[in-house]
């Protein structure tokens, strides 16, 4: 909600993680139905009694159901929660502050104050820099700095916290100081996703 901004605070960019954790789901979302279908049609056939003798035509309906159980668990089991778990992850940097906010049932917020912020640093596997993704990591001067992980546009998103930084006024932001729990409340900003501006 716009309250939970400080005064003069305002939004510089809202993204979610790199969707590159959706591709195996993606994939089995079209896979595993295709094959649930032959399966189907192949048992509707009297496949499994050409195999198996002993297995008769009143196994169909069964076997039929078993096939329409076996895909439905891997849809609502596997790719189902993982695709809910990338929708509720957002981070949101702002002129003060960066948020990350995990979980819809179960909310977790994480703010880190980018008056308190020292340095930011880009971690990136082969994969990610392929991707132009990667690990945000800000270091405090904590004993273990704050990592926002799989950021997209990695560098351009750190550019925007390097530049937020710069504007800050000098001694910093009172009252927003180190990390901060706010299990309540949706972003309603405009977004950029990725340093993209929507608008």
């Amino acid at each position: 909600m716009r309250k939970e901004l400080l005064p003069g605070e305002q939004v510089i960019v809202v993204t979610r993680p790199q969707p590159r954790t959706l591709i195996v789901p993606a994939l089995l979302f079209v896979v595993v139905p295709a094959l649930a279908a032959y399966a189907s049609a192949w048992i509707v056939k009297g496949g499994p009694g050409k195999l198996v003798p002993l297995v008769t035509k009143d196994w169909t309906a069964w076997l039929v159901a078993v096939c329409v159980a076996l895909a439905a668990w891997v849809l609502l089991g596997y790719c189902l929660p993982r695709v809910l778990r990338w929708h509720a992850t957002r981070y949101t940097l702002t002129s003060q502050r960066l948020v990350a906010r995990y979980g819809m049932l179960r909310r977790r917020d994480q703010q880190v104050s980018l008056a308190a912020v020292r340095n930011v640093l880009i971690e990136q596997s082969l994969l990610q820099r392929a991707l132009r993704s990667g690990n945000i990591s800000l270091d405090t001067g904590h004993p273990s700095s704050t990592v926002v992980p799989d950021v997209p546009e990695a560098a351009t998103f750190r550019n925007f916290v390097l530049d937020a930084i710069d504007g800050l006024p000098p001694g910093g932001t009172p009252g927003a100081e180190g990390m901060m729990h706010h299990p309540e409340g949706a972003w309603p900003w405009e977004t950029r996703e990725g340093g993209r501006d929507e608008r």
